[in-house]
């Protein structure tokens, strides 16, 4: 069985790693703010100005500096926003949905920012939610303090900033900011927006005797020392901690005497469970904030998949805005034993997998020649470590492009054209040569062609870096938590979870290595072998075609058929060295010019991505994804399915072509007045992979229900029609 040979793991790796080389570089994709437009500043942090403008958003940077610019003095810098009409952004609880602004200072030496004085927000009801933000016009003022040390000339300062602007619709919006103050220079710039701003700021009262008492599924609060003009008043209440109540539910308060009371329900998916409150009430132009002790036993946390990772890595690439505390689908908390076995299961299913299965079973059909129980040993081991050190090589390529900033996912390389189409060529090869149109050694000299029976171990080892890549992208539907539970890991946690995986996808291959009873047990050689090796190339052809399907969907038609006509000339190129005598030196010659030139000439169709859709019409129901649209279709009391998919991922098409073509789960959403969305990951998409990030997942298939004023709901990945159906039942 010449599959085993080296030259075609060494082929394939070769092939592989200049794919990943193109995806990484050519194929790299620059993330930027579209809402931005051609506003100053917008876009790149080499243009900066003190103001940026959007369609629904003025927003300047101001500074104020009442003793002076200088050393041991106070600088107050402030990003103002100047909002249109209806449109509003965040405090720093955003209520039921919605993101804090978020400010990220580069000062020079010597300089420090403090935090944001968040003046009071009002309370808007956005459907049968509510939000705590801002409208209008607001500052929100940081202090700068300057070292005595402080020497330059001046105070150079630059901001990077990002917030969320909503109406019933959400934007997330970012701008690139810069002032020179002179030094030692007195200015009263900006005083009075500053001074008012001030005025509208919580002023802290000291805890005394006030304290949260936890009651039930209730908060009763309890203030003393407010000031007596408040008395008998209405008081507005704004809790600093987020996830703690439900902004939108009916709450009382009272006055006893001095002691101002309330009773606020706590919210069904809380997610914090704090000992202290920070707490703020205002009424007309005062407000006042206190530091309150919690008493009491909290409840249980409402179940959570993962932790939603910063907000600042949400926003920064364009994440969608709003995401609440994420339920599993009757799922706990995944801790890093559960995910270490969930991989090595993962794996062990991955041998199952069309383009794995013949790989595996060829290698261990090999068996039957091999009689030295060591020799068998030896290779198991080898295509164990090439399977383990592979699927560590990709886990530690993933995680430091994404620490570097890189937005990707499991399953990466296949968004790459160039990736996609090595792997078809590679697989039309295997494919031949298991069809027996070809031997490697015939096209190798005698010394290489016996590196087989020399080197079985690298053969082995290679043949585990082939079985790796070419199952690397099926592994999200045995084990997306895992795997979105590995990314949000330390290192060496991340690397055992991938490890654990490799073991898996090598345990069957090991097991039939080191158990002689299991090569006992395979039939005795014979014309059996033949037959078995040349029916293993259907799965590999199948796989060819899926591939091509695949680039499609990336490089559009022509793409596809060019990659199509390149396998054909590829195939004629094969065949025709095959032949002996002047017609093979003849035919070989005007095949492989003919496979060059149409490689010139076809070549960028298949690795050119065609533009992606342009409208958001919708298609048999589903609409395309885009960030905020979730967040903009439940603040209209409307629920949402999110299919995140890919064309690469094969357990995608499978559940959408039954589960979510089944007539009475479509029945069940048009019910429901459910709305679908469908979030193509086919090719680099940093704001789906933000998306995903917040789910805890760093793969697909991932499909997802969003209930106003509810945790999104994560169902499983492999789709039946009654889980769907029962959860749609709960809406």
């Amino acid at each position: 069985m010449n599959f085993k040979r080296p030259f075609l793991a060494r082929l394939f790796a070769t092939i592989f790693i200049a794919g990943c080389a193109i995806s990484m570089g050519a194929n790299a994709q620059i993330i930027t703010n579209s809402v931005l437009g051609n506003a100053p500043g917008a876009g790149s942090s080499s243009a900066r100005s003190p103001v940026v403008t959007t369609d629904q958003v003025r927003a300047e940077l101001l500074a104020w500096a009442p003793d002076g610019v200088g050393p041991g003095k106070q600088v107050w810098l402030g990003l103002q926003l100047d909002h249109q009409p209806e449109w509003h952004t965040y405090w720093k609880n955003s209520g039921d949905s919605g993101l804090p602004t978020l400010l990220d200072w580069v000062l020079p030496a010597g300089v420090t920012a403090g935090e944001i004085a968040w003046p009071t927000p009002k309370k808007i009801p956005i459907g049968t939610l509510a939000n705590y933000g801002y409208e209008n016009t607001i500052l929100l003022p940081v202090p700068l303090t300057v070292a005595q040390n402080f020497s330059a000339s001046q105070l150079d300062v630059k901001l990077k900033a990002a917030w969320l602007v909503c109406r019933k619709e959400c934007i997330p919006q970012e701008g690139d900011f810069s002032l020179s103050i002179p030094v030692r220079s007195s200015t009263g710039m900006s005083s009075k927006l500053f001074q008012d701003t001030f005025a509208a700021t919580p002023k802290s009262l000291p805890a005394g005797s006030s304290q949260v008492e936890v009651s039930g599924k209730a908060i009763k609060v309890s203030l003393a020392g407010l000031p007596a003009a408040l008395q008998g008043k209405t008081l507005a209440f704004f809790p600093e901690t987020a996830g703690v109540i439900e902004p939108a539910a009916q709450w009382q308060q009272a006055w006893q005497g001095a002691l101002w009371t309330a009773q606020v329900p706590l919210s069904g998916q809380r997610s914090e469970s704090p000992a202290m409150m920070p707490l703020v009430v205002a009424v007309d132009n005062a407000a006042y904030r206190i530091e309150a002790p919690v008493k009491g036993e909290w409840p249980q946390l409402a179940a959570a998949a993962i932790v939603p990772p910063a907000l600042e890595a949400a926003l920064k690439a364009n994440a969608s805005a709003g995401a609440a505390p994420i339920q599993a689908n009757n799922a706990a908390p995944l801790g890093l034993v559960a995910a270490l076995f969930a991989a090595l299961l993962g794996g062990m299913i991955l041998n199952l997998m069309p383009c794995v299965f013949p790989v595996l079973a060829i290698k261990v059909v090999g068996f039957v020649h091999v009689k030295d129980q060591a020799t068998r040993v030896s290779t198991g081991l080898a295509y164990t470590a090439g399977v383990v050190l592979s699927f560590l090589a990709l886990g530690a390529l993933l995680l430091g492009l994404r620490a570097a900033g890189e937005q990707l996912g499991w399953g990466f390389q296949l968004q790459s054209p160039a990736v996609v189409a090595a792997l078809a060529v590679l697989f039309t090869l295997m494919g031949l040569n298991l069809a027996g149109l070809f031997e490697f050694g015939n096209f190798l000299p005698g010394r290489v062609a016996n590196l087989q029976s020399k080197n079985p171990t690298i053969n082995a080892f290679l043949s585990g870096v082939l079985a790796t890549a070419i199952a690397s992208p099926c592994t999200a539907p045995f084990m997306g938590a895992s795997l979105g539970f590995a990314l949000g890991l330390p290192a060496v946690q991340a690397l055992a979870i991938f490890a654990a995986l490799g073991v898996g996808m090598a345990l069957p291959y090991l097991a039939a290595s080191a158990v002689p009873a299991v090569a006992r047990a395979l039939p005795r050689p014979g014309a059996w072998m033949q037959t078995f090796k040349q029916l293993m190339a259907f799965p590999m052809f199948a796989t060819v075609a899926w591939l091509v399907w695949v680039l499609g969907q990336q490089s559009g038609i022509d793409g596809a058929g060019a990659l199509l006509a390149l396998l054909v000339l590829l195939a004629l190129a094969i065949w025709a060295l095959t032949l002996k005598g002047r017609a093979r030196t003849a035919l070989a010659s005007v095949s492989v010019l003919l496979l060059a030139s149409a490689l010139w000439a076809l070549g960028p169709n298949v690795v050119r991505l065609q533009e992606g859709p342009t409208s958001n019409q919708a298609v048999n129901g589903w609409q395309a994804w885009e960030p905020g649209r979730v967040e903009q279709l439940n603040a209209q009391g409307q629920s949402v399915f999110v299919d995140f998919t890919a064309a690469w991922c094969v357990t995608c098409q499978y559940n959408k072509k039954t589960t979510l073509a089944n007539a009475d789960v479509m029945a069940d959403m048009a019910a429901k007045k459910v709305n679908l969305l469908r979030a193509d990951w086919t090719r680099r998409d940093p704001a789906v992979t933000a998306a995903l990030s917040q789910l805890g997942r760093s793969g697909v298939p991932v499909y997802v229900i969003y209930k106003p004023g509810r945790a999104p709901v994560v169902l499983s990945e492999i789709l039946s029609v009654d889980d769907v159906r029962a959860e749609l039942a709960k809406l």
